[in-house]
């Protein structure tokens, strides 16, 4: 993760020098784990990321905050290229959070800095589905230590839950907590489409 990403949040905008450099990285990680997008070709993404200035902001939050993000797939609907945070554990720079507004409300004292749902609009992603959680860890081994907050049912959420994902003892564990819960081991993976 780059200095250089140390991004104006208001503007969203990358300089060219940015764009570049992010460019470079993505290519690299792209071509180092072609196992993750197989019959996919690096010009056709790098075609799709010039042509989204502002998506390539939103990746570029994905990759200061230490997700490592990298293409997993085409969605079937729209055509679009879909990045998924595909660091080892967790990003670093989103771990501490519960999960959404409500929660952080809710808390009376100790409250962390923010919450997942909120720090993934203000980067321009959504955290994961259980499906494709389920599909990135088809994909290698996440979440070993950590733990990746989900985007929750709405009917688990009234009641005050949310649920998160992580990989012990060979398989994917699916689980809940109160929202309004946080860990230093737990932070959210974001997913983006291009």
């Amino acid at each position: 993760m780059k200095q250089s990403y140390l991004i104006n949040p208001i503007m969203k905008k990358l300089s060219p020098d940015q764009i570049a450099e992010l460019l470079g990285e993505l290519k690299e990680r792209f071509e180092q784990n072609m196992r993750r997008h197989k019959g996919l070709k690096w010009v056709d993404v790098e075609a799709k990321l010039k042509a989204s200035p502002e998506k390539m902001w939103s990746l570029a939050e994905m990759e200061r905050t230490g997700g490592e993000p990298d293409v997993v797939g085409v969605d079937k609907r729209s055509g679009e290229y879909v990045f998924v945070d595909c660091s080892d554990e967790t990003p670093k720079g989103r771990r501490s959070l519960c999960y959404d507004q409500a929660a952080w409300d809710s808390r009376k004292e100790h409250k962390p800095a923010d919450s997942a749902c909120n720090l993934a609009a203000a980067m321009g992603i959504e955290l994961l589905t259980e499906e494709q959680y389920f599909d990135l860890q088809a994909l290698g081994e996440f979440d070993l230590k950590t733990s990746s907050w989900l985007q929750t049912p709405a009917d688990v959420r009234a009641l005050g839950g949310a649920i998160f994902g992580d990989c012990r003892f060979g398989r994917v564990f699916i689980y809940h907590n109160g929202a309004e819960s946080y860990y230093a081991a737990r932070g959210f993976r974001g997913s983006l489409k291009i």
